[in-house]
């Protein structure tokens, strides 16, 4: 497979940028970078960032194509005596995976300090400790401070300073595999400014509006934001989605690597409007392109927010799986993100207003 190295680089930089939940800055400037030759960009004080095709005339009926920027991460809660960080979670995460993850702290001066995750070492932990499920409140982030006062006064850390993974961004070109942190949802931000890349000359039939909205991971609190800015008639979410190929019944595998991008039917968040959704998929298949189908027992997304805003509007979201998003490492699969943004191309690219008003 040919690997795009303009687009490599675009999902290296978003991998790497440091963005939690209400800290999305990095985030915004690397997209902005990207996307600037293309589209007019404006933010809005969520730090929403808007991105309106250069072509767009106001009169067609608009698609917004929506992707979070945000980032599961942490929050300084306070600095216990020995010089160790309480942090509270900023999104949610699988606590038994975090001892001995490295990570990043920001500090009061701006600087992304190391740090580790830890908890009582094994030769200390008891049978009751080891059977007891792990709180974030156990836990600590050290950064070699040997005291509180060390860790203010030396390492500048102050209460509510955000934390993430240490984890950079690998590309194994052998196999076609990523390698980081973030991809939920940094690798559906990148195929969506790639989709408005490849939109850039095309001659449509719809106004086209992409937004990296802000906070999802604590509620889609962005998109509550932006889809009463953009006033859409139809939008497709991006997403890095969690894959279950590695620990599934082989018969209830539906989110894969390498098979393209998943279209849910429903998360406990929202049942996707069933007539886009089979739009997409029946255009998948006219077009032989990659694609997969879930109805999910879990999750949730930024989709359930858009349609039910306004007057409701037809929503579905289209998953990059990634294998254990919501850990401090994470894999993707270039093939994924090409496929994906193949599919909402061609979608965007065979709207109307008669077939949105099917919807």
């Amino acid at each position: 497979m040919n690997y795009d190295q303009n687009c490599l680089k675009l999902i290296q930089e978003l991998t790497n940028a440091k963005g939690p939940s209400g800290f999305e800055d990095e985030v915004v400037t690397v997209a902005r970078k990207y996307a600037g030759e293309f589209a007019n960009i404006e933010e809005d004080r969520m730090r929403n960032v808007y991105f309106y095709r250069k072509k767009n005339t106001g009169n067609k009926p608009v698609v917004m194509l929506d992707a979070h920027s945000d980032e599961v991460g942490f929050m300084v809660h306070s600095i216990r005596p020995c010089g160790t960080l309480r942090v509270v979670n900023l999104g949610r995460w699988t606590n038994s995976t975090l001892p001995a993850s490295k990570v990043k702290v920001r500090n009061s001066e701006g600087k992304w300090i190391s740090g580790v995750f830890v908890n009582k070492p094994a030769h200390f932990r008891s049978a009751a400790d080891n059977k007891a499920e792990l709180q974030i409140s156990e836990l600590s982030i050290d950064i070699g401070a040997c005291s509180a006062e060390e860790a203010r006064d030396v390492f500048k850390i102050r209460m509510g300073e955000p934390v993430v993974s240490a984890a950079e961004f690998e590309f194994d070109e052998e196999n076609g595999l990523m390698f980081g942190k973030s991809f939920d949802c940094r690798i559906g931000c990148a195929a969506l400014i790639e989709t408005m890349k490849r939109l850039n000359d095309a001659e449509l039939d719809v106004d086209v509006v992409g937004v990296l909205s802000s906070q999802e991971e604590v509620g889609e609190r962005g998109a509550k934001v932006s889809v009463n800015h953009i006033r859409p008639d139809v939008a497709i979410c991006y997403e890095g989605c969690p894959a279950d190929d590695t620990f599934t019944e082989p018969y209830a595998i539906q989110t894969a690597l390498k098979k393209g991008p998943m279209f849910r039917h429903m998360d406990v968040s929202v049942i996707c409007s069933p007539r886009l959704q089979r739009f997409v998929l029946d255009l998948a298949a006219e077009k032989n392109l990659l694609v997969q189908e879930s109805v999910r027992e879990g999750g949730g997304n930024d989709a359930a927010v858009i349609q039910t805003a306004l007057d409701g509007i037809p929503a579905v979201t289209a998953g990059v799986p990634v294998r254990y998003i919501h850990a401090m490492n994470c894999i993707t699969s270039y093939q994924d993100f090409e496929a994906t943004v193949q599919l909402i191309t061609e979608a965007v690219k065979n709207l109307n207003r008669d077939v949105i008003n099917r919807f």
